[in-house]
């Protein structure tokens, strides 16, 4: 029987690993800037506009638990779009989930608030958060399947790790817009400058489509679909074979996911609230964070290529089990210097760093029946257990301590030692064969796919 493991490897056409880069950058930077612009509306607008009738701090949590709501959808959308991705490929399934996550970013812009419609529109506004959440849970994850899958051995790290220079985009535009919104009199961004804020998502949205259209499916995939000899079933597979390893991706995401959000969501609204920050001082410093985190993705993401993934990735968590304490003595400074620098840290080795590395990584850990599905899954169901509630369970923490920061300090590094130790417990992938239908396993050496496939390269 052939197997895509025997077959002939295919040359790598850099055109089409060109098209692949820019395809995923865009749409990652789409779906940051939805999350920038709604996590940032969380902290700044929304408890005004869905929740006026509570206190200040219950209206804060509120808001941010219609933010948590996106979160517990994700991984709904990621069984269901990786089921078709994992059968059908990634090309389409991408432009699906990106109309899905624009459309919805586009009706927030027009939805009725609280003193138009009343309880309604608290109601809608976790609709649209819910069809966001629903699109993004195979957003990244098939971005970086198809980047891993297009690149040539050596250059995996480097070419998967512009799925986070997306994210930089995506955060950064969203902070530009904000600092518009905010130019505005405080009553014209209340009634309608936040609403343009969303509805500018729509330019984003349409240039994504226009790119996403034109690419091509992964040559790896077009290889184990030739090999095919059954209709393939990624979810059952996965079930079935992959457990282990979605758990692994679960903890290794965890501690991430966790301080990420809690960095470029909570920490707003810390700043804001208890620290007695300028609510206007807070985008441009995400602007800066942003920026710095999308060159440190990509060199990180280089490093990988040299050192192998799990080096680099126990590096950054290990710092970041250490960060928390000091990053918070340093907030309540209140000093300008002091918070850039905490932001522009967190942005360049949670936000970004470390994610740019796990793009490549976590494709690298399955085997080809089930990739997609199971990249996504363990990404996904740590999302909702990590970054989604992380900026409500950072809230409960404050409201129940007297806004003592230890007890989040804590659960941020607490949750990062999970991710450390899962990371050193899972096998080296540095460039392994993506056509094996199995899972990484620890010993299995990856340099044969080095060798017969890296000759292939135009």
């Amino acid at each position: 029987m052939t197997t895509a493991a025997n077959l002939p490897p295919t040359p790598v056409d850099q055109s089409k690993v060109r098209k692949a880069a820019v395809a995923g950058l865009i749409g990652t930077t789409l779906e940051l800037y939805d999350f920038v612009i709604y996590g940032t509306a969380s902290a700044l607008v929304f408890s005004k506009l869905f929740f006026p009738n509570i206190s200040p701090a219950a209206a804060l949590l509120a808001s941010f638990s219609t933010f948590a709501v996106g979160f517990l959808f994700r991984p709904l959308g990621g069984i269901f779009f990786s089921h078709f991705g994992d059968r059908l490929g990634r090309k389409w399934v991408l432009v699906v989930t990106l109309l899905l996550m624009g459309g919805a970013t586009l009706a927030i812009g027009l939805l009725p608030t609280f003193g138009q419609v009343g309880l309604l529109a608290p109601i809608l506004l976790c609709v649209c958060r819910a069809a966001q959440g629903f699109g993004a849970g195979a957003e990244q994850s098939g971005g970086a399947t198809l980047l891993t899958e297009s690149a040539a051995p050596g250059t995996r790290g480097k070419l998967a790790s512009l799925i986070m220079v997306g994210a930089a985009a995506g955060t950064a535009l969203g902070a530009l817009v904000w600092i518009a919104a905010q130019s505005l009199a405080p009553n014209d961004m209340l009634t309608w400058g936040w609403r343009l804020v969303f509805l500018s998502s729509i330019f984003v949205t349409l240039a994504a489509l226009v790119i996403r259209r034109k690419l091509d499916e992964s040559p790896v995939f077009e290889e184990i679909k030739q090999a095919r000899t059954e209709p393939p079933a990624p979810l059952r597979e996965v079930a079935k074979y992959g457990k282990a390893n979605v758990l692994r991706v679960i903890l290794m995401n965890l501690g991430v996911s966790t301080q990420s959000y809690t960095i470029q969501v909570f920490m707003a609204s810390y700043l804001i609230t208890v620290i007695g920050t300028d609510p206007k001082f807070i985008p441009p410093v995400l602007l800066i964070g942003s920026l710095c985190g999308g060159v440190a993705a990509v060199s990180f993401g280089i490093l990988s290529d040299k050192i192998g993934r799990r080096r680099v990735v126990s590096l950054i968590t290990g710092a970041l089990i250490l960060f928390p304490a000091p990053a918070f003595l340093l907030l309540t400074t209140g000093s300008p210097v002091a918070i850039v620098l905490v932001i522009v840290v967190g942005f360049v080795l949670a936000c970004q760093g470390v994610v740019g590395v796990h793009m490549s990584y976590f494709p690298e850990i399955f085997g080809s029946r089930y990739r997609y599905a199971g990249v996504t899954l363990g990404r996904e169901f740590s999302s909702i257990i990590g970054g989604g509630i992380a900026p409500m369970i950072c809230a409960a923490l404050l409201g129940m301590f007297s806004n003592s920061w230890i007890p989040v300090a804590i659960y941020m590094s607490a949750t990062m030692l999970i991710s450390f130790i899962a990371t050193r417990m899972s096998p080296e992938t540095l460039n392994r064969d993506l056509t094996d239908p199995e899972d990484a396993a620890h010993g299995k050496s990856g340099i044969i796919a080095v060798t017969s496939e890296a000759q292939h390269v135009q």
